[in-house]
């Protein structure tokens, strides 16, 4: 029979240092175990430390303590100004004399005869970009986890730069929807970074301002768009549409030296296990003397360690388990910016033709739904941050369900004067009233649902779904107000208001309150699967980890 000792050492009894070092290395193993447990101990306690901090801030003391992390999101929320600026440009071309002229066919049937773009065309250049976005936001995740949101914004910034060119020397409807298509690129990086940026470099209370200043820099865009258009509807020339195009021009460049100097997301660093940037970021983000730096990134590697893997970020994971629900909630917001009447704001000088305005008026009403909305989108900044972004979600929604099915009765009378202006001024109000609530929650609940390591994930996936029920959604709402096609004007409403109505019954029982938690609680209540109507009501212990 064998000596079990000769077996373990492989034959012959064991030196006497070598069981001394058998011995040694059991009690550096124990050592060092006990000195693991006492660091996450410490960093834990830190990370509640840092919780707190951040329950107990009002907004006023969050905007003191965090000054730069306010002007970095304002930053990066101004890079959807180019988006939005080209969406509402192409929605403002097809409505333009001089574009009409150039690229357009007459339609001696109309009432007056006119030129019109085709409406193939018509929807086809205001997809165009759509298109290329869903590539983009598909590429943004993989980049934005690799290289970091600053590098990834620098990318998309120095590629719209060059795609401006085709679109300025342009001289076809096909040229143009290829330019249109290429700028949609850097727009899809653009669209999936900054929410979830703005997101994670503010504490709690600022989260919702934050985000949602990109709807306001969405109006902003529009606003742009309104004023130049307007200013130049009234030439025959080419200048009428290039100048527009060629002022795409004033915004990379200025806004890619400022993200090349803006600080990296501490929460992408804590992921990288790069602490000691992520404490440099936060300094960079707050005053010194109004936070502890050490504290914040352990709260954050607390969170980052709830939800660590093996693996790197996929795809694949967004639909497993209880990410699943949180990507069907990021999509499903995106998806209900288009199923309830927003291509109604998209496409608003246009709809007001329709609706029986003349040029001038239409430009004007265009210029004025834009400049309402920046307004009533600051309004929103209070309403979500005090009264809660579901509460705000499921108002604001139903109240724009009953409008869009008054736009519908306005256009489903006889065509007189007062009838169009009813059209007229419903439409107007469905524009700005959709920014005070549905909108700006959106943002806010894009920035907060989705797992901090899927994030960027998560945000390009919501936007994919964005552009995929946009595209139709962007051809049946060409179809249904173009003379050529169903020539619906108001009557759109009761399109809008049905679909509208099932993404408010939708968001009633999935879309949970997110208001004041911090992203550990949500990981929490998500993991443990409690119902969305009950979020308000469900307390977390600051010690759960689980």
């Amino acid at each position: 029979m064998s000596n079990p000792t000769e077996k373990e050492y492989g034959g012959g009894a064991p030196e006497v240092g070598e069981v001394e070092g058998a011995f040694n290395q059991v009690e550096h193993t124990h050592a060092y175990d006990l000195d693991l447990k006492a660091d996450v101990a410490d960093y834990k306690a830190d990370a509640v430390e840092a919780e707190n901090a951040e329950h107990k801030m009002g907004v006023i003391d969050a905007v003191k303590a965090y000054p730069m992390a306010s002007f970095w999101a304002f930053i990066m929320s101004f890079t959807i100004i180019m988006e939005s600026y080209d969406v509402f440009l192409i929605g403002n071309f097809v409505a333009l004399p001089a574009f009409k002229q150039q690229f357009g066919v007459w339609d001696a049937n109309g009432s007056p005869p006119q030129w019109v773009i085709e409406t193939k065309w018509q929807s086809a250049l205001q997809v165009s970009g759509q298109l290329g976005a869903l590539i983009g936001v598909f590429l943004a995740g993989p980049l934005t986890s690799r290289i970091g949101y600053r590098y990834a914004t620098l990318t998309g910034l120095m590629l719209l730069n060059a795609f401006i060119f085709i679109f300025y020397f342009a001289k076809s409807l096909p040229l143009i929807f290829v330019a249109q298509l290429l700028e949609g690129l850097p727009w899809g990086i653009f669209i999936a970074n900054a929410p979830a940026y703005c997101s994670e470099i503010v504490p709690i209370k600022l989260r919702a301002p934050a985000t949602q200043m990109l709807q306001m820099f969405w109006a902003i865009g529009s606003i742009i768009v309104g004023a130049v258009t307007y200013r130049y509807n009234g030439r025959l020339d080419s200048s009428a549409y290039k100048i527009p195009i060629a002022l795409q021009w004033m915004f990379p460049t200025p806004l890619a030296i400022l993200i090349f100097c803006a600080p990296e997301s501490p929460w992408w660093l804590v992921r990288k296990g790069r602490l000691e940037e992520a404490k440099h970021s936060i300094e960079r983000l707050g005053r010194r003397s109004r936070l502890n730096s050490s504290e914040a990134v352990a709260m954050m590697r607390r969170v980052v360690e709830l939800e660590t893997s093996e693996k790197p970020p996929s795809h694949i994971e967004l639909f497993k388990g209880t990410d699943l629900y949180r990507t069907l909630i990021v999509c499903g917001v995106y998806l209900a910016q288009n199923l309830t009447g927003n291509l109604i704001a998209n496409q608003a000088v246009y709809f007001f033709e329709q609706a029986g305005m003349g040029t001038n008026t239409a430009f004007a009403l265009g210029l004025t739904t834009s400049a309402l909305q920046m307004v009533f989108v600051m309004l929103s900044w209070i309403l979500t941050t005090y009264l809660g972004r579901r509460t705000i979600y499921l108002w604001g929604s139903a109240f724009n369900v009953v409008l869009l099915v008054a736009l519908g009765v306005a256009g489903s009378v006889d065509r007189t004067h007062a009838s169009n202006l009813a059209q007229a001024s419903l439409g107007l109000i469905i524009s700005v009233l959709f920014t005070l609530g549905p909108a700006p929650a959106s943002w806010v609940i894009i920035g907060e649902t989705s797992a901090i390591r899927l994030r960027p994930l998560t945000t390009g996936m919501g936007r994919a779904a964005y552009y995929i029920i946009e595209i139709p959604c962007i051809f049946l709402g060409s179809y249904m107000l173009n003379p050529t096609g169903g020539n619906l004007a108001g009557k759109c409403g009761y399109v809008w208001g049905a679909t509208g109505f099932l993404c408010l019954v939708t968001a009633y029982f999935y879309l949970p309150e997110m208001k004041g938690l911090s992203y550990r609680e949500i990981d929490i209540l998500f993991k443990r699967r409690v119902p969305a109507r009950k979020w308000k009501e469900t307390v977390i212990d600051v010690q759960d980890d689980e």
